[in-house]
């Protein structure tokens, strides 16, 4: 029998609001955080727009030795994760060190420190060989991924599993879905859980031109992002990074500690079918749904919310609609969905955690976050998509979705803390 895992602490940063509260806020009051690119010069760029985080790193008390040596996703991660200690009530030095273990996903890793130093080293790209001479003493840990879940693991005082998850857009899914599992299992009591993500760059925002995945809309940044309505043309890059502190439920009641949702149900799937494209009958994305549900001993009738993956691509929308029809029936008719990466962008790995945190809010607030930006509903997607404006609305469970890169397909289910099942 595995053990019951809920969520007990919540950290974020985000674009529009560093921290929870004021992540919340922005969300429930419907305002975007799409602006056009001020982290370099998008000149020349098809897509010039994204939601970009407002962040002091010494502001967020980070000393300038750990400015220094950290990338500015490793940042994210850290503050997310002192926030989410504290939120929990939990103190580095309190938790059981070796039985506590750090989750953390993130699709592109150090990508910012990354193609700074590579800037450096070529001589600004004229360069074909760089010269390591001008390297930084950092620079081997900007280009290993699992340095982000190291220095969130230094951070909380972590010496259980240590993990980093890369599976593209479903990475901070899927870095939640592997904490819980690891507490389930016995293997933890608790795992620090999220993901982080700074893509706000050249060169992701060339690769995301190159393929037109991204919105060219430079002129009107902050309706630029448009999930589900019928004049959207393509994502708008953000950026952030969402860390939950993850319990073994009869630990976190124990000590008294509150207790945002309970983890019922997770699962992944892939299409294994191309790299971008998405097959229209949604099919592996249901399946993640009816396994998740399964997993939580819930039926399509249980469900109160969907927090759509909603990217805003023609495919991705018209597939994602499709996907909730068969994995719920005609419960997908019945709820209401929304997207938050209309408010706050496409943050790549990190936005599947943000998702989750917004889950529990939403629990936590009995509130539906709105879908900003949808005047003019697509026909083909034909759902309740909260458009507009926030929504009070009675939940017990919710059920979040993400699709990524690669074709995977992951799906997760909360529910309110003491629900009887």
């Amino acid at each position: 029998m595995t053990r019951p895992v809920v969520i007990t602490g919540i950290g974020v940063v985000a674009p529009g609001a560093i921290g929870t509260n004021g992540f919340w806020k922005l969300l429930t009051d419907g305002r975007t955080a799409t602006r056009r690119i001020t982290l370099f010069d998008p000149a020349g760029f098809r897509s010039q727009v994204a939601a970009e985080c407002d962040f002091d790193p010494a502001a967020e008390g980070l000393t300038p030795q750990e400015i220094r040596r950290m990338d500015r996703a490793a940042q994210f991660a850290v503050v997310a994760t002192r926030e989410a200690l504290g939120d929990s009530g939990l103190a580095p030095g309190g938790l059981p060190a070796h039985r506590t273990g750090v989750s953390l996903g993130s699709a592109v890793g150090c990508t910012t420190g990354l193609e700074e130093e590579y800037v450096v080293l070529s001589d600004g790209g004229r360069l074909r060989l760089v010269d390591h001479r001008y390297g930084v003493p950092q620079l081997y840990g900007y280009m290993v991924p699992s340095t982000l879940a190291v220095e969130t693991a230094w951070a909380c005082g972590a010496e259980g599993p240590v993990n980093l998850i890369s599976t593209g857009c479903t990475s901070g899914l899927d870095a939640v879905g592997y904490g819980q599992q690891l507490i389930a299992e016995g293997t933890a009591d608790v795992m620090i859980a999220g993901a982080t993500d700074a893509p706000v760059s050249p060169i992701t925002s060339a690769c995301f031109d190159a393929i037109k995945a991204t919105s060219p809309n430079n002129d009107d940044p902050e309706h630029a992002s448009r999930p589900f309505d019928g004049n959207r043309d393509g994502f708008v890059l953000g950026e952030g990074a969402a860390v939950m502190v993850l319990e073994h439920r009869d630990r976190a009641l124990a000590r008294g500690a509150h207790v945002y949702a309970e983890i019922a149900g997770f699962a992944s799937r892939s299409n294994a079918f191309h790299m971008t494209g998405l097959k229209p009958d949604g099919r592996e994305m249901a399946e993640a749904i009816r396994v998740a549900l399964d997993r939580g001993r819930l039926a399509p009738a249980d469900i109160d919310y969907i927090n759509a993956h909603g990217s805003g691509t023609r495919q991705n929308d018209r597939h994602e609609t499709a996907a909730f029809k068969r994995g719920l029936g005609q419960r997908a008719r019945e709820v209401p969905v929304s997207s938050i990466k209309s408010m706050i962008g496409h943050s790549l790995g990190a936005i599947g955690a943000i998702e989750i945190a917004t889950c529990a809010l939403a629990l936590e607030h009995q509130a539906v976050p709105p879908t900003a930006n949808l005047h003019t509903p697509d026909p083909e997607c034909d759902l309740d998509y909260v458009p507009l404006t926030a929504r009070q609305h009675t939940m017990d469970a919710v059920l979040s979705v993400g699709s990524g890169f690669g074709g995977f397909q992951t799906a997760m289910v909360l529910t309110r803390p003491g629900r009887q099942r």
